[in-house]
């Protein structure tokens, strides 16, 4: 994120000496990205990061792929997903290229015995059930129903969730992932015209710093291979911190809607940006308040990228037959538009309570097998009169 935070004990100027209690020098990291012209944090550790002392072979859990040029309207029905007793083997991708990962988990257990780093990509897990406590080498972060969470690249962390009812909606991106450029002035600051500020944004808090040696399980992720390493110290052995590169969390909920007289479109309910895809929140809003307005979503073609909707609660009033859990893409090149009758219904209608999460990717999807799994066959069909 675009502003400083810090948590912890560091020293004054970067790169001098600081030592520990004990007399022992402080183990001095930086967090960054792009090379050295990217955000970054330094972290001070109370043992060197880099001591491992073990790396399995890795196995790939790539995805295997069931349709590589879709073509077809496709609505999957997440809740169908089986849960899973541990979080990375719960973590199913159904959607994918070679930008973005569409994630879906039910994971019914806490990360107990092993920590995760994911080398390849941003996170972004959206909760759509559950809560608990995303724990991280630069604090805690409480989370609950319709928060999304960035973990940036490289950050080992662990999610320890309060019960075992638990639905993911996971977003893997190979390219950073940042608040949208149209909202923030020169300097990062979020803009007044923007639908959410820094206020609403929740870095981490409760820095815990664990001295203890042993034999630390973390679970690596890099090049669709899941490797283990194991650490010879506590991956949580940070003192303090500082910098513009850490996890975060942003609820759904504090999104303000953008509205006006007529129907507005997609972008303004922008809330992340990559370059290869965007990220928007659809919340509940007063519809379109002109007198002839149809507050409808009128119909369109996706020319340019394909369209993920990811349905979290509420009256979904373009589509007919769709619940929480559902997910539609739409792909790149074919219009697509509201179900029939759902322009009539919503003539008149003053607000909608719908909660939803939307992707777009700038380059085609493909399907998973185990999106077909999911799949309802006849989607495509369902705009016949």
């Amino acid at each position: 994120m675009p502003f400083y935070h810090k948590l912890g004990e560091f020293p004054k100027k970067r790169h001098t000496v600081s030592r520990q209690p004990n007399g022992e020098l402080f183990q001095e990291e930086l967090f960054g990205t792009a090379g050295f012209a990217g955000m970054s944090s330094l972290l001070y550790h109370l043992h060197p990061p880099t001591a491992v002392t073990a790396i399995t072979e890795g196995v790939s859990i790539a995805p295997e792929i069931a349709v590589e040029n879709n073509l077809k309207s496709t609505r999957l029905k997440g809740f169908q997903l089986p849960p899973t007793e541990d979080y990375l083997e719960s973590r199913t991708p159904i959607l994918v290229n070679q930008d973005v990962s569409l994630i879906l988990a039910a994971p019914k257990k806490s990360m107990e015995d092993y920590f995760f780093k994911n080398t390849d990509a941003d996170e972004v897990l959206f909760i759509h059930k559950g809560s608990g406590v995303l724990r991280t080498q630069m604090g805690k972060i409480p989370f609950s129903y319709g928060d999304y969470l960035l973990i940036p690249r490289g950050m080992i962390y662990k999610l320890e969730f309060d019960g075992e009812e638990n639905r993911l909606f996971i977003t893997e991106s190979r390219s950073p992932v940042f608040t949208p450029k149209r909202y923030r002035n020169h300097f990062g600051q979020l803009l007044e015209h923007s639908p959410f500020c820094e206020r609403d944004i929740r870095p981490p808090v409760e820095l815990e710093t664990i001295d203890e040696k042993g034999e630390f399980k973390v679970k690596l992720k890099k090049q669709d291979m899941l490797h283990e390493l194991t650490y010879a110290y506590h991956p949580f052995d940070v003192a303090g911190w500082d910098g513009y590169n850490y996890p975060y969390a942003f609820s759904i909920h504090d999104f303000e809607p953008i509205t006006g007289r007529v129907h507005q479109p997609p972008p303004v309910h922008q809330t992340f940006e990559t370059d290869t895809f965007v990220m928007c929140s659809f919340v509940p809003r007063i519809y379109d308040y002109h007198p002839d307005a149809i507050p409808a979503p009128y119909n369109h073609s996706n020319i340019d990228s394909d369209e993920v909707l990811y349905y979290v609660d509420g009256d979904f009033m373009s589509r007919n037959d769709i619940a929480p859990g559902h997910l539609t893409l739409h792909p790149a090149g074919i219009p697509h538009g509201p179900h029939p009758g759902a322009m009539e219904r919503s003539i008149g209608k003053e607000k909608t309570e719908e909660l939803a999460v939307m992707v777009d990717t700038f380059k085609p999807l493909k399907l998973t097998k185990a999106a077909l799994g999911l799949s309802d066959p006849d989607y495509y069909l369902s705009w016949k009169h």
